[in-house]
């Protein structure tokens, strides 16, 4: 009877974690920035600019409410489907696994072909899932180095290299550890085209069309 309770309560774990990875993803492939910019009579994000579906490329449009609107979009995909796990009443690895699916549902959408933006305002949402703090902190790496450099990229790049520390000091679960740092690190990749045009001194800077 154990024995059968105990593959009954396994089965219900991988069923629970498979549906978490289900919806972190569904949710994490919403398009935002072809959404409000459709909505909002703007160019399709992944023709101008950088051509990245991201808030940034959106606000290179001049539109800063479409761009904000795009910010908070993408950041509540990786929160909410964190949210809606956790009242599912599931463990914290499956609403870790729900955070880093909405992560990898930006990256890699099904609704644009596989081909999404960098994440940067997803992963926010997902290190605001794990903790207000941590977020916090990584909002103000990203801030200063934004108001001090005015290179959009490079904030970014230094939020991603400060989350895995803040989460460790933050004292953070192994999973929420893991995810962050693999975000951290998918975070860097993606923004490989962009530090190659820092380092030859050709990267856009914030505030210019």
């Amino acid at each position: 009877m154990a024995a059968i309770v105990s593959h009954e309560s396994l089965m219900n774990t991988q069923t629970l974690l498979l549906c978490a990875v289900l919806i972190g993803y569904l949710l994490g492939s919403l398009p935002f920035a072809v959404i409000v910019s459709r909505a909002c009579g703007l160019p399709d994000p992944r023709t101008v600019g950088s051509k990245n579906p991201g808030a940034t490329n959106v606000l290179r449009s001049g539109n800063k409410l479409a761009a904000l609107l795009t910010l908070i979009g993408d950041a509540l995909k990786g929160w909410v489907a964190m949210k809606l796990v956790a009242l599912l009443g599931t463990d914290g690895i499956a609403v870790a696994a729900a955070g880093f699916a909405a992560f990898i549902g930006h990256l890699f959408p099904l609704f644009l072909k596989f081909k999404g933006g960098k994440g940067v305002a997803t992963a926010l949402g997902v290190l605001a899932g794990f903790s207000g703090w941590l977020a916090l902190i990584c909002v103000g790496a990203w801030l200063l180095t934004a108001l001090v450099m005015r290179y959009s990229s490079l904030a970014a790049l230094v939020a991603a290299a400060v989350a895995p520390s803040a989460a460790w000091w933050l004292n953070q679960p192994v999973e929420a550890l893991i995810v962050v740092s693999a975000m951290s690190a998918l975070l860097i990749v993606r923004h490989r085209s962009n530090i190659q045009h820092l380092l030859s001194g050709t990267e856009g800077k914030l505030g210019r069309k």
